[in-house]
């Protein structure tokens, strides 16, 4: 085991402060006290607001030029890979995720997000010719109609525990390539990991006020940075219910909002893929634990094989090792919280209370190793639902729990799958890739995978309905820390 990062202390404004109250960190992997990080004063974290402000009024950071912003930006990112070792042991310490999660997908793949952002936003036009017809020019008397995309302001970036690293990185940095001063602040569940962004930004030389990271046990911060004058944007990662509550407090300075919110993401098999249903389903739990907001969780199967596909699932669900992070065979650690770990056992209660049936897990798993007895775990659950109108397959349960339903036509898939509040991501698999295509266009999500999937920097993710506002990564990820200004220009006369 490795040592954890060194800093407990918030980072504001280019210096590290130490505030009286402190946030006691919790290894849900074994419910031990991991270590106590000081939490940042809340005149401090409006002082992080303030400084950002100032230092985008002044010039210091939006008017480097993009290529500089881009070298500093390449060597922040290079002492958070250099950071690796302690950062991967913090992830795991204090998210319980297994450790080649936390390396390989956050670590890595946020680095590689990161900089594949960087590579897009110099490749991508930020002052260009706006096609105007002819005779409207004339008319005006313009000689040129100029398209400017320039940066919001400040930003405040609010990222959950599933995620801390590769959601602030897909946040931050294509924000302050832009030309955008930031304040991150990470879920209280996860605070230790992202304090990395705070050395990071002293190693490569950022000036100082241009990113801060606060820390706090409540939401009395984080409510301050959403509705705070100084502050121009708003993007957030973590549940609808949050996210509406951050609407209405960033309505009265009419801040922009970038939602990604909840899901509760379909995964659709055609007939002729039916046997890769047992792979989809381990995808769901594995690493995660369930805890992922584009978690496909609701699985959708013709109704003749769905007996066939339940026997299927059950038996690779049997087959995961549950157990300590820290462990190489494990395939699934923890939940995050004791309260998590009772929202799976309520969902699972709900869904037979409705008529649905627990085929595999649907509690507590037995004969763990004592010195984990007490963290926060849950077994991987299949359910099988008479429909979708169960409470288990409309609620974002956020555990590892499937839910498997049966459809008679992909006329009937298409509405179940559309069935929902949510639509942020989707999967169909078929060996008829025309056929898996056609369903895809069909559904009302931000993102469908068709028998594959993708991660990059250059393919947006968001979602419809009460899965979000906006984009993240890709150009229209870029964008959303821009603002457009049209310029007329012509000759005095």
């Amino acid at each position: 085991m490795h040592d954890l990062i060194e800093q407990r202390r918030s980072y504001v404004a280019g210096k590290w402060i130490e505030g009286e109250e402190t946030l006691a960190v919790e290894n849900p992997a074994d419910a031990s006290h991991v270590t106590d990080v000081s939490v940042t004063p809340l005149p401090e974290i409006e002082r992080a607001a303030v400084e950002a402000r100032d230092t985008f009024e002044r010039g210091v950071w939006a008017d480097v030029p993009a290529a500089e912003r881009a070298r500093i930006l390449y060597a922040f990112l290079d002492h958070v890979e250099a950071s690796r070792d302690a950062l991967v042991a913090t992830m795991v310490a204090e998210a319980g995720q297994p450790a080649a999660f936390a390396e390989r997908a956050q670590l890595q793949g946020g680095l590689a997000v990161a900089r594949g952002a960087i590579d897009l936003y110099l490749r991508m036009p930020h002052e260009e010719a706006a096609p105007v017809p002819v005779d409207e020019l004339v008319r005006g008397r313009v000689a040129l109609s100029v398209l400017r995309h320039e940066p919001v302001g400040v930003v405040t970036a609010i990222t959950p525990y599933n995620g801390a690293i590769v959601m602030a990185l897909q946040k931050i940095v294509p924000a302050l390539l832009a030309g955008n001063s930031v304040v991150l602040r990470p879920s209280p569940l996860t605070p230790l990991s992202s304090l990395v962004f705070g050395a990071a930004a002293d190693a490569a030389g950022l000036p100082p006020g241009v990113l801060s990271v606060v820390i706090e046990g409540g939401a009395a911060g984080a409510e301050l940075l959403t509705s705070h004058p100084a502050v121009d944007m708003v993007s957030f990662t973590g549940s609808t219910a949050v996210g509406r509550r951050i609407l209405a407090q960033a309505a009265p300075t009419v801040k922009r909002v970038a939602l990604e919110l909840g899901g509760k993401s379909a995964q659709i098999y055609l007939d002729d893929a039916v046997d890769r249903a047992a792979a989809g389903a381990v995808a769901v739990v594995a690493a995660t634990a369930g805890q992922a907001c584009v978690a496909a969780t609701r699985m959708l199967v013709p109704e003749e094989r769905k007996d066939e596909v339940l026997e299927a699932v059950g038996g690779a669900y049997g087959r995961l090792v549950v157990g300590d992070p820290n462990e190489a065979g494990t395939t699934l650690g923890p939940v995050i919280s004791a309260a998590q770990l009772e929202r799976c056992e309520r969902f699972v209660a709900l869904a037979t209370e409705h008529g649905g049936k627990v085929v595999r897990g649907g509690g507590r798993p037995h004969g763990l190793d004592p010195r984990i007895a007490r963290g926060h775990y849950f077994e991987p659950t299949v359910l099988d639902l008479p429909g979708n109108d169960n409470p288990a397959a409309q609620e974002e349960i956020f555990g590892p729990v499937l839910t498997v339903l049966g459809y008679r036509d992909l006329d009937d898939a298409v509405r179940i799958a559309n069935d929902s509040r949510y639509g942020l991501s989707g999967q169909v698999y078929g060996a008829d890739t025309a056929a898996a295509t056609a369903v895809a266009r069909r559904l009302r999500t931000g993102a469908v995978n068709v028998n594959t999937a993708v991660f990059s920097a250059y393919a947006p993710g968001g979602g419809y309905k009460q899965s979000g506002l906006g984009r993240e990564r890709g150009t229209d990820g870029i964008r959303a820390f821009q603002e457009v200004k049209h310029l007329a220009i012509g000759e005095l006369r």
